[in-house]
């Protein structure tokens, strides 16, 4: 840790000490501008007071982190709601697992992303333990010319087989395998798996796929996400490789409203 955010945070917590000093004078008082010699003894009680109780500081920030995390739940609960149809039903998304699923475990991916790579396996051991999961899959290409060819090309399975199961093959082969992902790579694989190449290059070029990527962009900026993997479980948004016990939470409060149902 650097100095300076202990330094704001000392900062912080006297501001917030000379207000509440303020608040226990008379209104008049109050009203009236701290003379100079004034403030420098508030500055000493709280630097005092801080010193003393050194925990208040540890206090302080704790309750802070709990009110910007209710505060960021309750922002990302608006959004999910606004956008619901786009995020769990849109026609142009790939749907996975169960499709009459009690819930629905969203995923936005890039083919390039190391940790998407760990997270497909988390997603994959989910579909398997969890029958009553369904699982919506969204490419969101951020690290570069080869993620946004790679996930054109995924768009394009998607189209062609609409049942999810080429897509299924596509997905874990690229995102399995070696080095960068790449449309040659992806091309690579949709041939492998026994994909109509001439109608894979043809919506490639076609509005579909690019009106795709617009979706989830947007979606992505209105539920707040930077990075990849991103989730939408329930009405909650979780930005990051959490890992496998971290998303079954998630999935099962989302289901019974606690950690283990």
């Amino acid at each position: 840790m650097t100095f300076r955010p202990v330094l704001s945070r000392l900062r912080a917590a006297a501001v917030l000490g000379a207000a509440l000093f303020a608040l226990t004078l008379p209104p008049q008082a109050r009203a009236a501008e701290f003379s100079a010699p004034q403030k420098s003894e508030i500055e000493k009680i709280i630097r005092d007071y801080i010193i003393s109780h050194a925990e208040v500081l540890q206090e302080a920030m704790a309750e802070l982190e709990k009110r910007q995390a209710a505060g960021e739940a309750e922002k990302h609960q608006a959004a999910v709601k606004t956008n619901a149809q786009a995020i769990f039903s849109s026609p142009r998304q790939v749907n996975l697992g169960n499709p009459q699923g009690d819930v629905t475990f969203v995923e936005f991916f890039d083919y390039n992303c190391g940790y998407c790579k760990r997270a497909m396996i988390d997603m994959f051991a989910l579909m398997k333990e969890d029958p009553k999961l369904k699982v919506v899959l969204k490419e969101f290409p951020v690290l570069g010319p080869g993620s946004v060819e790679a996930a054109q090309v995924g768009i394009a399975v998607n189209m062609q087989d609409k049942t999810g199961k080429k897509y299924m093959q596509f997905h874990e082969k690229l995102m399995g395998g070696r080095g960068q992902a790449t449309k040659a790579s992806a091309l690579a694989v949709a041939k492998d798996i026994g994909m109509d190449m001439a109608r894979i290059e043809k919506d490639m070029a076609g509005p579909e796929v690019k009106a795709t990527l617009q979706e989830s962009f947007k979606l992505a900026e209105a539920l707040g996400m930077n990075g990849t993997p991103s989730y939408v479980i329930g009405d909650s948004v979780v930005v990051g490789a959490v890992g496998l016990d971290a998303l079954r939470e998630k999935v099962n409060t989302t289901r019974c409203g606690k950690a283990t149902c």
